[in-house]
């Protein structure tokens, strides 16, 4: 038998990064939003996030691989959203690129949380993991619209307000922070959609929002009791 006292940690980070796959998107996103926070604003945090964003993208397929989802879609969307975000922010700043890098991130998201989605619906018992991909799972729907928002502000110029600068169009950081706050139906109100088309996304968010809390969050817990019931004597 092989001797693993020396090696206990390497192997046990090795053994967590592969069967925690949701921990890590998960945390990679709320970094990510640690990032907006520090650098947004900056000449050099434009560089820094886009490069982590692409970090995120990674993560986002290889958590579909572990997933019962197509991963060749994945891996398709990631292509595109990450080759436009290369062209788009790292090359030159080009706004129309940088939609369409949008649209095929907006869309990898979302393909994403359907696969976590149906990951978390395929057992009847509750591991850590999934408990993790519940999180995940809720961070990409809000990423998702979040860049549905940056598209719409794009194509359908005036579409968003602010409470600072109503006439301009409005940053990515803002436009995150209203997706939580519609889909955690806090609304704050600092950011709100003017245009048609920015209503109609706020609504469906709004939707996907119920919808998720009440299918998956409240399996997921029901479950959790119900194994903690099971293993009362």
């Amino acid at each position: 038998m092989r001797d693993m006292s020396n090696q206990g940690f390497p192997l046990l980070a090795r053994w967590r990064f592969a069967t925690l796959p949701s921990a890590f998107l998960l945390a990679a996103q709320l970094v990510s939003l640690a990032l907006y926070a520090a650098f947004d604003g900056t000449s050099s945090g434009r560089s820094i996030i886009a490069v982590f964003g692409l970090l995120v993208l990674v993560l986002a397929v290889w958590v579909v691989n572990h997933s019962p989802a197509a991963n060749w879609i994945a891996w398709v969307l990631a292509s595109l959203a990450g080759v436009l975000t290369v062209l788009s922010e790292l090359v030159t700043v080009n706004p129309p690129l940088a939609a369409w890098a949008a649209v095929f991130a907006a869309a990898l998201y979302f393909y994403t949380a359907g696969s976590l989605i149906v990951y978390m619906l395929g057992d009847y018992r509750v591991t850590v993991d999934e408990l993790y991909a519940a999180g995940a799972t809720f961070t990409l729907l809000a990423w998702g619209f979040a860049y549905l928002y940056l598209v719409c502000q794009a194509w359908f110029p005036g579409s968003f307000a602010g409470a600072l600068r109503p006439d301009e169009p409005r940053t990515f950081i803002e436009l995150m922070s209203l997706s939580f706050t519609n889909l955690t139906a806090t609304g704050l109100g600092d950011v709100i959609p003017i245009g048609a088309p920015a209503r109609v996304l706020v609504m469906l968010e709004q939707f996907a929002g119920i919808g998720y809390l009440a299918m998956v969050v409240s399996r997921l817990v029901g479950m959790t009791l119900a194994a903690q019931e099971r293993g009362k004597p």
